[in-house]
């Protein structure tokens, strides 16, 4: 027995040893990329500000940089290869310009990070995806996503855009839901097909194979908890559709799915789940429970009628299965604009 309890500990601490060995490959490699990828921005900033300094040396031609570039590019291209094109070397010039300050550059972000930033003209909302990209450790294809399904004019929906860049900037810890939480939500990345109806044990099923997407797309701060949690209350059973707790308003998060138009009695059982959580699974130090009834389609008239006038914890957000347009947000505005009024 003795011999056997000796050799688990071993074996346990062989496993610990190894695993810790990994941490420490992992991390090199981690560090590594990083490096590289860090140099090859530095790369092309020096690059940019090359190009910039020769166009200003007294040329007074408006399409002297284009020849510049164009020349460069035939230079260039047949030995380093298609990076160093004309359409990178003006992409060069043009992160200068944007980041004329070297000290300014982040470590975290990688050149398709930079590239994809520098197509923003508004600084404010390109300094939120900058800062975004580096506090939520977003890879590039992240931070595209991002961009593309227009997440800072989501918030800017129902939050002012000082408390969104105060957030992103760490100045400020978010306080109320609205702040974290978006309204619509975008949810392309499950793959779902927009016809007229499914199931929403469906669209649960591919948010919970989706996790790591649908966090990132619900904000900061959220970690998964509970699918299909059971409440029991005396002999009946309910069953809401997921949970999360969110570390930064530190508190639970109830989300029930609604594949149609929401209804006030939706609201009701929402309020219910959130009642319980309130009354039987928060800690005293805990702020209380928010729930988020996701619903393809809502009104928003309803929405204040059936709530308490100073609710600040029942939320109703909209999903779409496919990235917004421009024109589609402006509608989104317009319609929280004249529902303010």
């Amino acid at each position: 027995m003795a011999n056997e309890i000796e050799k688990n500990n071993s074996l346990t601490n062989q496993e610990t040893f190894v695993g810790e060995i990994r941490t420490i490959i992992d991390n090199a490699r981690s560090a590594a990329i990083r490096s590289v990828n860090f140099n090859r921005v530095q790369m092309y900033w020096n690059i940019g500000k090359r190009i910039v300094e020769e166009e200003q040396h007294g040329k007074e031609r408006a399409d002297y940089g284009t020849y510049l570039i164009k020349n460069l590019a035939k230079e260039l291209e047949p030995e380093y290869g298609s990076g160093f094109g004309v359409r990178q070397l003006e992409q060069s010039r043009q992160f200068y310009r944007t980041y004329p300050i070297a000290n300014t550059l982040r470590s975290q972000l990688n050149w398709s990070q930079y590239r994809r930033l520098i197509q923003i003209e508004d600084p404010d909302k390109r300094e939120y995806y900058e800062l975004e990209s580096v506090n939520g450790g977003w890879t590039a294809r992240e931070t595209e996503r991002q961009i593309n399904s227009m997440l800072y004019e989501r918030l800017l929906l129902s939050n002012e855009k000082e408390k969104v860049l105060a957030v992103a900037r760490n100045q400020k810890i978010p306080e109320s839901p609205t702040e974290v939480i978006k309204d619509p939500m975008v949810l392309e990345f499950l793959g779902l097909e927009r016809k007229a109806a499914y199931y929403e044990k469906d669209l649960e099923s591919a948010i919970i194979s989706h996790i790591a997407e649908f966090l990132l797309e619900m904000g900061k701060g959220f970690s998964f908890v509970a699918r299909q949690k059971r409440i029991l209350l005396e002999d009946d059973e309910f069953f809401a559709d997921l949970v999360f707790y969110n570390r930064l308003l530190r508190c639970f998060v109830v989300v029930e799915l609604k594949t149609g138009k929401l209804t006030h009695q939706d609201l009701g059982q929402l309020q219910m789940y959130v009642n319980y959580y309130d009354r039987c699974e928060k800690q005293e130090d805990e702020n209380p429970t928010i729930g988020i009834l996701l619903c393809s389609d809502k009104n928003d008239t309803v929405v204040k009628m059936a709530l308490p006038e100073d609710n600040s914890t029942i939320l109703a957000s909209k999903y779409q299965l496919y990235l917004p347009t421009t024109e589609q947000l402006i509608k989104e505005i317009d319609e929280v604009k004249q529902l303010n009024i």
